[in-house]
């Protein structure tokens, strides 16, 4: 006699249920209502977050998001043993929001949340919750130019709970005296506003192509003090919606030197910086941020010899502490293939494919990590007067998002 799922007492079927993987979480969900329905519960998805954690670390999985081809992946990298190959295992795509195709063309992580800024609409972007398969889609309050501003997500550290937001920023320098003046406003998850910040005048400079990593709720880039002068990182806090001093980078020469940021879980961040003349690269972490003096420890550094094609693009790295390596994505443009590199000491380098591109130049690959998450997304209940106001700017935004591809057309 067989016992089918729904004879078993709740207790064993939910058991059963929190040993799902990632990548069939959303089959499961949609197999029946009951089902969905439990995946929804917050003790049972507390569960089952701690057991998918328990199983990666136990099958040494590096779980990271990769965008590649204007798409955001789930992915995991599982180091088997010490005799055999690493190996990806995909977990999930974002493809289809709202039974709306769209391109991705910047994503940034936040505590399980994704910040997708979108290639071919200026006038919104969606964050999403992979885990909990929600999308909360956000309008942008007015347009100077899509591909000047600069955006971040991040969070109020409250003592109650964390109040998430996201700043959009541009730049304008004033060539005299020679600063620039920085233009920003934050959107508030829980009042579902926009309100413009502070004019800052600054004498550094963060370039729009420069990756940007949250950690602990801040957001820290690469800043730029004088003419390619990249030895430092400022923050933003998003408690005080204010950018912090500027901060030491471990090392002092900033020429023929590609610089980015990357960070290992919530805990802390890494520094990597590649001699485009030695083809040496050399990674840092510190886990002090919050200090006057901030310390850096050598974590890596690996002479890339005969791998001189290798060129740390857009923020693309990440590390595996306790496997003492680094990843780095890369594109191949003529043969359009998006590769995986791992190295680490000893001379160990391996390398996996990840799959060909359509686009030849524009979509470079982008990666960074990535921890199940039960932050919600939803969007909040609104009044009559707030539902009419954004009926009004959603109408109003239609109106650009067809003129834009109008003219798209016409060109």
């Amino acid at each position: 006699m067989t016992t089918s799922m729904s004879n078993l007492p709740n207790h064993l079927e939910e058991e059963i249920l929190s040993m799902i993987p990632l990548s069939s979480m959303r089959a499961v969900r949609l197999t029946c209502k009951k089902w969905n329905t439990l995946f929804k519960s917050r003790s049972f998805t507390t569960m089952h977050i701690g057991k998918q954690e328990a199983a990666a670390k136990e099958s040494e999985e590096s779980r990271m998001v990769v965008m590649m081809d204007y798409n955001v992946c789930l992915t995991s990298v599982v180091f088997v043993n010490e005799n055999e190959n690493p190996l990806t295992k995909p977990l999930g795509k974002l493809t289809l929001l709202n039974n709306e195709q769209v391109k991705i063309s910047q994503v940034f992580h936040c505590d399980g949340l994704l910040l997708c800024i979108l290639k071919d609409d200026d006038t919104r972007f969606v964050v999403w919750n992979p885990y909990l398969g929600q999308t909360r889609w956000i309008e942008t309050p007015h347009t100077y130019n899509q591909y000047k501003y600069k955006y971040a997500i991040g969070y109020e550290k409250n003592k109650s709970c964390r109040s998430y937001k996201i700043l959009r920023s541009r730049d304008i320098y004033i060539a005299n005296p020679g600063y620039i003046k920085c233009y920003s406003e934050i959107y508030d998850f829980d009042s579902n506003l926009w309100t413009s910040n502070n004019v800052v005048s600054v004498f550094w400079h963060v370039r729009f192509c420069d990756r940007r990593v949250t950690l602990k709720g801040n957001t820290y880039w690469c800043a730029e003090h004088g003419r390619r002068d990249i030895t430092h990182t400022v923050c933003f806090d998003f408690t005080t919606n204010r950018f912090g001093q500027l901060r030491d980078l471990p090392f002092n020469d900033p020429y023929d030197q590609l610089v980015t940021l990357s960070c290992v879980r919530d805990e802390k961040l890494a520094v990597l910086v590649q001699s485009t003349v030695t083809y040496v690269i050399d990674i840092w972490i510190t886990d002090n941020l919050e200090e006057e003096k901030v310390v850096w420890s050598k974590f890596l550094s690996v002479d890339l010899g005969p791998l001189t094609d290798l060129r740390i693009s857009d923020g693309c790295f990440f590390i595996d502490e306790e496997k003492k390596v680094a990843m780095v994505i890369n594109k191949d443009r003529e043969e359009r293939l998006d590769t995986l590199k791992i190295f680490g000491e000893d001379g160990y380098f391996y390398e996996l494919e990840l799959g060909k591109s359509s686009d030849k130049k524009k979509c470079w690959p982008v990666m960074c990590s990535y921890v199940p998450s039960l932050v919600q997304v939803k969007l909040p209940e609104v009044g009559k007067r707030k539902r009419k106001r954004r009926k009004k700017v959603a109408q109003r935004n239609r109106k650009r998002r067809k003129k834009v591809a109008q003219r798209r057309k016409r060109d």
